[in-house]
């Protein structure tokens, strides 16, 4: 299995309060995902978690950096996910906390944005 989504489901058992956390292929990694809404993920052995503009002080004041990937020509931020740090990892209930706040921020985001979509529009044709 792989690595990533090995600790997904370990940690997906450890989050209490949202209902059933799933799961979900992601990249090379794991999505984490509560009601319809991805809060999370594992990549590269580590846990990112959705923030906004009131949590993303808290993350950055325990020195967590937001997930970022080599690109083709730079390197790409996602500054809408940072990586948790260990010390939530280890405390059941401070993880809970922040998955809470962390899924909270992602249906925040998900309203001002609007769903997303899982198909391409059908395409039309241009009349002549």
């Amino acid at each position: 299995m792989n690595p990533a989504r090995e600790l997904a489901l370990e940690l997906a058992e450890r989050i209490d309060g949202l209902g059933p956390v799933s799961v979900a292929r992601f990249f090379s990694g794991a999505a984490l995902i509560a009601a319809g809404v991805q809060f999370g993920f594992v990549i590269r052995g580590s846990l990112y978690l959705r923030v906004d503009d009131k949590t993303r002080a808290e993350y950055e004041a325990a020195g967590a950096a937001p997930f970022s990937y080599a690109g083709r020509s730079k390197q790409v931020t996602v500054a809408s996910y940072y990586e948790a740090p260990s010390e939530i990892l280890e405390d059941s209930e401070r993880l809970a906390a922040w998955a809470a706040d962390a899924h909270r921020a992602a249906l925040a985001a998900r309203q001002r944005s609007g769903p997303a979509r899982k198909t391409r529009p059908a395409a039309t044709r241009k009349s002549r």
